[in-house]
């Protein structure tokens, strides 16, 4: 009988609230998912922009295995020396060659399947990196001849970029699931040839905010277009994300479930 393998991405971490979820939240989730690998993305984990070194510990003793990143990676420029040398700590692998870290990793599980990791970022409407396509279909191909377990994040501004990303990996990966918009979908599914896809995660952060940052500025900014400060809001904390069931054999999703979990007032 084939092996099932779990594992559960969480959508964007936004600020102190949203390291505060991972912390009390992810533990619990891991254990009712049974999960055996967890992937956080932490791109707007400190103070809602970029990460830091401290962050990405404080993010893996709570439990994520690999941290996934994005547009914010390089906000903050005390993570580059651990970038260096640090292959859990994933940056868009479509930066330039040049650009310092790691665009994947394959994990091995204690006595179990390897498992592997793939962040990718989109174009439309965002930096213009290598295509995400192209570099995606050789950094597969190369995945591939360690493991069926592939899962994408694909940290992209819209959802016809996620979307024919997914179609076009679709059975060679795993899972394609979409991070950065902030506002989680309801679109989860299993693509034809076995690739589960969700065209975005969430957010991990305050919900009672505008993308996780305080609601009036923003209005301010739309009404008079002038410079205004947007700090992370405080309330409403939720924990979002996605969990999905492979086959270990094939590398084929058997389930996907958006997972959505509020962290109750202290």
């Amino acid at each position: 009988m084939s092996q099932t393998v779990t594992i559960l991405l969480v959508g964007d971490v936004v600020g102190e609230p949203g390291r505060r979820a991972v912390r009390k939240l992810l533990p619990d989730i891991r254990k009712q998912h049974k999960a055996d690998l967890c992937i956080v993305n932490g791109e707007n984990s400190a103070g809602g922009s970029g990460i830091t070194p401290k962050i990405f510990t404080e993010l893996r003793d709570a439990g994520a295995d690999v941290v996934t990143t994005g547009d914010h990676i390089w906000d903050n420029k005390e993570i580059l020396p651990i970038m260096v040398a640090e292959t859990k700590l994933l940056r868009p692998a479509n930066f330039p060659a040049r650009a310092v870290g790691f665009g994947s990793v394959a994990v091995k599980l204690l006595g179990g399947p390897t498992i592997a990791v793939l962040n990718l970022m989109g174009r439309t409407f965002m930096k213009d990196l290598d295509c995400p396509f192209q570099v995606a279909e050789r950094i597969v191909s190369e995945l591939r001849r360690q493991t069926p377990i592939i899962i994408v994040d694909m940290h992209a501004e819209t959802t016809s970029e996620k979307f024919a990303l997914g179609r076009f990996l679709d059975g060679q990966v795993s899972a394609v699931i979409g991070t950065h918009t902030h506002v989680q979908t309801a679109d989860e599914q299993i693509f034809p040839r076995g690739t589960a896809f969700l065209c975005d995660a969430g957010m991990t952060g305050p919900h009672d905010s505008i993308l996780g940052r305080e609601i009036q500025p923003i209005i301010e900014r739309f009404l008079t277009q002038m410079p205004q400060r947007f700090e992370v809001a405080k309330h409403g904390i939720r924990l979002n994300g996605a969990a999905v069931n492979v086959d270990a054999e094939s590398g084929k999703a058997l389930n996907i479930e958006r997972i959505s979990i509020p962290l109750e007032p202290e």
